[in-house]
């Protein structure tokens, strides 16, 4: 499993291995009292650039994460705060490098209850770290339900106490104004709900040594592009059209403007040409409606098959506007047999709800599938968060999954996966996805690797959406592309 440097930098670390990372920063010589010193001076940091001095409660809890909070708490309080500190359980029950802390605290360690956010204007949370695998306690899930109510600010260490740091599933958390983590993201800060209760998340490096992740293996990330900016297809100075892929979408009918927003997507995204295979009866649409895209009658049997023989498609599309019947799942089937790169798409996904193993069997080449939730659990009978069941369908499917949302997750066969965190709330619109499909179709015809192609498309996808603002239609998205391209390709 070949990861770029880039990898490593936008690595998402499980909580397992955020524990490994650690050790190996205290094997190589970082005592885990200056490390859990440098994580609550991060925080501190946080807050004296967001807030001016105001009264402030630091929460603790049991473990490392109420050591940071008694850190947070020292120095605040040295750097002239009002500061107090409630701890959940007995402070004799603080060991290791959490009891170091929590016996320099010089001040009174106030009971855990209502009363110790009474005149609070801030809120350190340090009662659970990511590491948490139960639903949080009554009195800790009440007082911080309380302070919400109040609307008192809150930061939160590492994750709002009660996000699970694997998954981003809440076990009772409440939204905090900003999470300050350490090192590395974990999926939870991106996955929802986790990344709505985190708020702004801020990565601090506290110590731990460039050649930590050397020991782990990284098969998770989040969406950047510096992990596929040197893949991306561009023109070479002696090329010409056909050297840059030809893209072909079956298009559907009587629904026409699903293909065409995808066809005309494929072609922004650097497809040298695009072709559009239509019914016969919705030839004339099509021809009307586009100019530089081609169309291509499905006239008679064996004309489909004649196109898939040709060798100068190189990046093929089925799914916007087919429909679910016989006709979309024999040419989904057919487009998958010619072993050409493929893109799954909507119905061209849905047709397979009562057999998916024909469809997992009948992929020869580079697949990516583009469901969204709907469409996934028609085909996939998987449990568990969303990256565990996009993992869990790439390995199971032989393809790229592209399991669509506000934190999409895109996973190779392989394990490897990345999370994207850039796609705009106005994204959520008709026809979005058929463009997201045709990018990732563009990005495919030209030779991009299937598992760069789709994490490269969602995250121009979301990108081009950011570029727009509110009153996004789809049908801007492809008109948008070349402003992000040219801003990567600076």
């Amino acid at each position: 499993m070949s990861w770029s440097a880039a990898a490593h930098e936008t690595a998402l670390l499980t909580v397992a291995q955020m524990a490994a990372a650690d050790r190996a920063a205290i094997a190589a010589g970082t005592p885990g009292t200056q490390l859990m010193q440098n994580a609550g001076m991060a925080v501190v940091r946080e807050i004296a650039r967001r807030w001016s001095p105001r009264p402030v409660t630091v929460l603790c809890g049991p473990g490392n994460n109420g050591g940071d909070g008694f850190v947070a708490a020292v120095e605040l309080k040295s750097a002239g705060w009002a500061v107090r500190v409630a701890l959940l359980g007995a402070l004799e029950a603080q060991g290791g490098d959490a009891r170091h802390h929590a016996t320099r605290w010089r001040g009174p360690v106030e009971a855990f209850g209502l009363s110790a956010i009474e005149g609070a204007e801030l809120i350190v949370d340090a009662l659970y770290g990511s590491g948490l695998n139960r639903e949080l306690d009554a009195s800790a899930a009440g007082l911080l339900a309380a302070a919400a109510q109040r609307k008192i600010p809150l930061i939160a260490i590492d994750v709002p106490s009660g996000v699970v740091g694997d998954s981003g599933e809440s076990l009772g958390a409440v939204a905090a104004h900003c999470t300050v983590t350490f090192v590395r993201k974990k999926p939870g800060h991106l996955l929802y709900p986790g990344r709505g209760l985190c708020g702004d998340t801020v990565v601090a490096q506290i110590g731990s040594p460039a050649t930590m992740l050397d020991s782990i293996v990284v098969d998770a990330c989040e969406n950047d592009p510096g992990l596929w900016r040197q893949d991306l297809p561009r023109p070479g100075s002696t090329g010409n059209k056909f050297s840059r892929g030809h893209a072909l979408l079956i298009g559907g009918y009587p629904m026409t403007g699903a293909a065409r927003m995808a066809a005309r997507a494929a072609a922004r995204a650097g497809a040298g040409l695009t072709t559009i295979a239509v019914p016969e009866a919705g030839f004339p649409i099509y021809a009307a409606a586009l100019t530089s895209i081609m169309v291509q009658s499905l006239a008679k049997r064996g004309d489909l098959e004649h196109l898939l023989e040709d060798s100068r498609y190189t990046g093929l599309l089925i799914g916007p506007g087919a429909g679910v019947d016989a006709t979309t799942r024999e040419t989904a089937l057919a487009l998958l047999h010619s072993a050409k790169p493929v893109v799954l798409d909507a119905d061209a996904i849905s047709v397979f709800a009562k057999n998916p193993g024909a469809l997992w069997g009948a992929i020869r080449g580079p697949c990516v599938l583009t469901p969204h939730e709907g469409e996934f659990a028609r085909i996939f009978d998987l449990r568990g968060d969303k990256l565990k069941r996009a993992r869990a369908a790439a390995a199971l499917s032989g393809a790229v999954i592209v399991l669509k949302g506000a934190d999409t997750v895109i996973a190779a066969p392989d394990g490897r996966c990345i999370i994207n965190s850039n796609a705009p709330a106005g994204l959520a619109t008709a026809g979005s996805g058929d463009v997201l499909g045709g990018f990732i179709l563009g990005l495919l015809a030209q030779g991009m690797d299937a598992f760069l192609a789709a994490a490269a498309g969602v995250w121009l996808h979301g990108a081009a959406g950011s570029e727009f603002g509110p009153g996004l239609l789809a049908e801007d998205l492809p008109d948008l592309l070349p402003a992000v391209l040219r801003r990567l390709n600076a």
